[in-house]
């Protein structure tokens, strides 16, 4: 269920239930909104669901994945063509004029003040709501492991993408790596740092939430074909609700925590 906290911001949708998981789900790009005032963009209706607008499917499965992990997922409700919420406030393509040979109209010659708006009224709140969320974690010295959900196209530019699932890392690969090889254990072509990488500045949840605080994470990319039915959607929120438990798991006997936080690996309780 949508939660209807006075002090949620309009621009944050947040579902499941902590049950004691040391799982925060976030979805930057799992919202299609649009801002009245902006109207279409000037996008036609089918430009808009492509996957220039959203992370095709990611909505379906994280919100399964919440309810299979007992964990809160925090989305961000408006397409990434307003504003992207993955990237850092003045990146240049934090709003795009042109995304995959489509030009975006209502995002052409904005001034300062109209990025600004934009900024103030959906991505800093977006962002606010999951620091609030590690936040009251830490201060309950709970294990806290910050997993970014993300989809990506089939083929881009003409070129056919393999990898049905990418991990994405940076500066600590640690739980990428275990999830990896659970990954390619069920026979599925993974994708380490395809088909994006993570790096400081491409990417802006991950540094921001999971590295600036030395709290485990990893960022999870999934083909949209396998994700664009609700049956796809199921099955890897099943089979990520199989797997994440199991990467934490090892990553608890490989390292004991989180060096940089005050959580603590407490196995048993994250199974």
């Amino acid at each position: 269920m949508v939660e209807a906290a006075p002090h949620a911001a309009p621009c944050v949708a947040v579902f499941g239930t902590d049950g004691g998981s040391p799982f925060v789900l976030v979805s930057d790009h799992a919202g299609q909104a649009i801002p009245p005032d902006l109207g279409d963009l000037g996008l036609s209706a089918a430009e808009r669901a492509r996957h220039i607008g959203w992370d095709i499917g990611i909505d379906g499965v994280g919100r399964a994945l919440s309810q299979k992990l007992q964990c809160v997922l925090i989305e961000q409700v408006y397409s990434r063509l307003v504003i992207d919420s993955n990237r850092a406030p003045g990146h240049p393509t934090s709003i795009v004029e042109q995304s995959d040979g489509t030009v975006v109209p209502a995002n052409t010659g904005l001034s300062a003040a109209q990025r600004a708006q934009r900024e103030n009224t959906i991505l800093h709140p977006y962002h606010a709501r999951i620091t609030q969320e590690l936040d009251q974690r830490l201060q309950a010295r709970r294990p806290t492991v910050v997993v970014a959900l993300h989809s990506f196209t089939p083929q881009m530019k003409g070129v056919a993408r393999p990898w049905h699932v990418g991990l994405l890392h940076n500066h600590d690969d640690r739980l990428a790596r275990i999830l990896i090889d659970l990954l390619r254990q069920e026979g599925l072509c993974v994708g380490d740092n395809e088909p994006y990488a993570l790096t400081n500045t491409s990417d802006y949840t991950i540094p921001k939430h999971g590295e600036q605080r030395g709290l485990p994470h990893v960022e999870i990319e999934i083909r949209q074909d396998l994700i664009t039915q609700p049956a796809g959607q199921q099955e890897w929120a099943d089979r990520l609700a199989r797997l994440l438990p199991l990467a934490w798991a090892e990553f608890c006997r490989q390292h004991g925590g989180a060096p940089s936080s005050p959580s603590t690996c407490q196995t048993e309780a994250a199974l």
